[in-house]
């Protein structure tokens, strides 16, 4: 009886990790126009957010960083780079030319992004309500 409880035991613990193998964990490409210090705050915020959905970035999913380093000649290859990754998502940081290189690298990807200017009068989105495409944002305006 003990030999069949032991083999019901590891039988059942190996069954999640039978199912994990099956399905591999999603993995986000994150685009950003900035340094990553420059992002620090944003990224935790981020990082933050994933862990309050019940992503832990290394157990539930995985995250491909790019940064431009300011360089926004370089966006258009980053981002060419996280399509060829097949990554399941694009989270795009550092304003307009982030998205714009992520919007032009893919129209099947979905991109999410955060708006500190109107993403409508800068060309990202139709609308707030339907933003069309692949494109999916938050906007926000300060007052100063």
């Amino acid at each position: 009886m003990r030999r069949r409880d032991l083999i019901a035991v590891l039988g059942a613990a190996l069954v999640p990790l039978a199912a994990r193998a099956q399905k591999p964990m999603p993995v986000i490409g994150f685009l950003s126009a900035t340094s990553p210090r420059t992002g620090a705050s944003f990224l935790d915020a981020f990082r933050q957010g994933l862990s309050d959905a019940g992503f832990v970035e290394g157990h539930s999913v995985t995250i491909e960083f790019r940064y431009a380093e300011g360089q926004y000649d370089r966006l258009p290859a980053l981002a060419a780079d996280l399509v060829s990754r097949k990554v399941d998502v694009i989270a795009s940081a550092g304003g307009p030319p982030a998205v714009r290189a992520a919007r032009e690298a893919t129209s099947t990807i979905p991109i999410v992004f955060l708006s500190g200017t109107d993403p409508v009068a800068a060309g990202l989105v139709a609308t707030l309500a339907r933003p069309g495409g692949n494109l999916t944002a938050s906007a926000f305006n300060s007052a100063s």
